[in-house]
């Protein structure tokens, strides 16, 4: 496909998830899915739809994490983890496809190919990012699939831990507050691990320059 409309096919995508985002809160997400939490089974339903839709309305994943820890305590850890490796699918495609050839890409190609696919991942995973982001530049750099997974699981195990604690602790959906879910120490903590996994290549990258 010609570069330009797969350019102008994303740029209508990401005006129309910028819309959708606004038109659609996080909030009123909680409030519908309030009704379903008391059924495990429904629960667990309800969040594999929310997990397919939600990159359309660029809604958190910590949302998902939220409402898992809500309705099913700590055991709704893996459940929550397995559907923000699923919900990340979604923007890393839609990216790869459209990256091209540009300048964008070949960067991320190469702080990729010094840091390594893996560790790249996980090591953007655990910036205070939003999770869209990472997963669109990882399709950008050209990350190999089975890796993206691998590295989104483990990158968002932190993120995913606080929003399931977090949630355990709601006396109600509709009172949770998703910037709750997120600890200080947390941020802090996974943000200098971040730092550590890129500190030596970013700086051989400078160095060559």
């Amino acid at each position: 496909m010609d570069r330009r409309v797969r350019l102008l096919a994303g740029v209508g995508l990401v005006a129309l998830v910028a819309a959708l985002g606004v038109l659609v809160s996080p909030g009123a997400v909680l409030d519908r899915l309030a009704w379903v939490a008391a059924d495990p089974f429904r629960l667990t339903l309800a969040l594999v739809v929310v997990a397919v839709v939600r990159p359309l309305f660029a809604w958190p994943t910590t949302l998902l994490a939220v409402v898992a820890g809500y309705g099913l305590g700590l055991r709704g850890f893996p459940l929550a983890l397995g559907l923000v490796v699923v919900t990340s699918l979604p923007p890393y495609w839609v990216a790869g496809w459209g990256a091209g050839d540009g300048t964008v890409a070949a960067t991320g190609e190469r702080l990729v190919a010094e840091t390594g696919d893996l560790r790249s991942v996980v090591g953007s995973r655990l910036f205070p990012l939003p999770s869209d982001v990472v997963s669109a530049g990882a399709g950008v750099a050209g990350v190999p699939l089975r890796t993206f997974a691998l590295g989104t699981a483990i990158g968002e195990v932190p993120w995913v831990a606080a929003g399931v604690v977090a949630g355990t602790s709601f006396a109600s959906l509709s009172a949770a507050s998703l910037s709750a879910a997120m600890d200080l120490r947390v941020v802090v903590g996974a943000a200098i691990l971040a730092g550590l996994a890129f500190a030596g290549p970013a700086y051989r990258l400078y160095t060559r320059r």
